[in-house]
């Protein structure tokens, strides 16, 4: 075995429908033994909260290390992992192939499903992870909806009580006309001879592009079309990411059966799949194959998804992009969402915007905190803010006009900290897609 894994990391298929999955005294066990190899390497200090609450328990411990920690402190540890997968993919050294087999995500993920079966799943969380059934019930009162969510609003001290839901986190918006809607409405025109004509793609519309952020959908239409791609826009139901933040595993199978059957006659038609979100992404690609790895609806579906900023890149590559690409004033600070670089795919969302001639990119790697309800609910939100502060940090000092994520809450994120460090004055900023900024390039949107 080499000092430090230097292979590439491989993940084991989780065993969630083995009872000795959710025993309590074996998850203990496991959870010792992982955080005793943390305690001893501290490399992840500075990824998230989880490491640092860990490694402040072992401090003030009796005896400095793990043997006097009790383990029903724990609790605060597994909580605050927002299963980026940082520390897997990028900083820690002993993930497999290397023997001490070591995944802490999917150990949280382990211990929260152990706590699931046992009916405890946060309650509030519980209702926000119905990203369909929220989606579909403030389709038709958006407006009202909007008005209540506002940050500072009428509503929002009200929300905090009853559903623990931060007044100060940014809520996404809804729309009366969902992405879906607007594909059969207004579908943009095909240009048949651009270099990519042959293509066909299906956009898996994701449930925050469809029901709160259409228009990234639609940018991304606009995008390929211009590029020649047969595009069709299909949403059967969310990929269940909200489920797994919750250990929620049997939920996320069912969704992952339903949407890869749906999914699975366009692929055998010729369609890629394109993702616009990171997270829907990695779903398909990586975490749904580990929970079904013997579906095969779901292992055909892995193999033929990209990354909608993947796809651009490969057009770029193969065929070469459409011209009529312009620059974008002001320039873009890119944010390499965690879940985008858990792909292993490489940095595209900057090599995408790269494309744009004359156009200031700056690269952002790192979290920015905001872990889907991690970052709206009360007991996480401020914490949220402080991991996600160097990125804000960041973004600030590069002073470009746009803030660009594939993890459109984590966009937003930023741009709340971004003002938070401008003593909650707005900045001359817009959070956006990084695909909304090709649209805008080609002249198919305005800013």
């Amino acid at each position: 075995m080499k000092e430090g894994s230097t292979e590439a990391p491989v993940r084991h298929p989780l065993a969630w429908q083995d009872p000795d999955f959710y025993d309590l005294k074996k998850i203990d066990e496991e959870l010792r033994r992982v955080f005793d190899i943390c305690h001893g390497c501290r490399r992840c200090f500075n990824l998230c909260d989880s490491f640092p609450r860990l490694f402040d328990l072992i401090d003030e411990s009796d005896t400095g290390e793990l043997d006097s920690v009790d383990s029903n402190d724990f609790g605060p540890v597994i909580d605050a992992c927002t299963l980026c997968d940082m520390c897997f993919m990028t900083k820690c050294p002993y993930v497999p192939p290397h023997e001490f087999n070591l995944d802490f995500p999917h150990l949280m993920l382990r211990a929260r499903a152990a706590e699931a079966k046992q009916g405890k799943v946060d309650k509030q969380a519980r209702q926000l992870a119905q990203t369909d059934r929220n989606g579909r019930l403030a389709q038709p009162v958006a407006g009202l909806a909007n008005l209540a969510s506002t940050k500072n609003g009428f509503a929002r001290p009200l929300m905090e009580k009853v559903m623990r839901i931060d007044q100060d986190a940014v809520l996404p918006k809804f729309h009366s006309r969902t992405f879906v809607m607007s594909a059969k409405q207004m579908p943009p025109k095909r240009d048949e001879a651009a270099p990519a004509a042959g293509r066909k793609a299906v956009i898996y519309a994701t449930c925050f592009v469809n029901y709160n952020q259409p228009k990234t959908g639609e940018a991304a239409h606009a995008v390929l079309a211009k590029n020649g791609v047969d595009v069709q826009v299909v949403y059967p139901a969310c990929c269940g990411m909200p489920f797994l933040e919750q250990g929620q595993i049997d939920k996320v199978a069912e969704q992952a059966e339903k949407v890869s059957k749906a999914l699975r006659p366009y692929i055998d038609d010729g369609y890629d799949v394109v993702t616009p979100t990171a997270s829907c992404g990695l779903m398909f690609k990586f975490e749904w194959p580990l929970i079904l790895p013997d579906n095969d609806d779901v292992k055909t579906l892995a193999e033929a998804t990209f990354d909608l900023d993947e796809y651009v890149v490969d057009i770029a590559k193969k065929e070469g992009l459409a011209d009529g690409l312009t620059p974008v004033e002001g320039g873009v600070s890119v944010h390499l969402a965690c879940h985008a670089r858990a792909q292993n795919m490489g940095p595209k969302a900057a090599d995408m915007l790269r494309f744009i001639p004359e156009t200031d990119v700056d690269v952002i790697e790192r979290c920015s905190g905001h872990g889907g309800t991690f970052g709206v609910l009360t007991p996480t939100h401020e914490v949220a803010m402080k991991v996600g502060k160097p990125v804000a940090r960041t973004a600030k000092k590069n002073n470009r006009k746009a803030v660009a994520s594939d993890c459109p809450l984590a966009a937003k994120h930023i741009l709340q900290g971004m003002e938070a460090l401008n003593d909650g004055k707005r900045v001359d900023a817009r959070a956006v897609h990084p695909i909304e900024l090709m649209a805008q390039s080609y002249g198919l949107t305005k800013e």
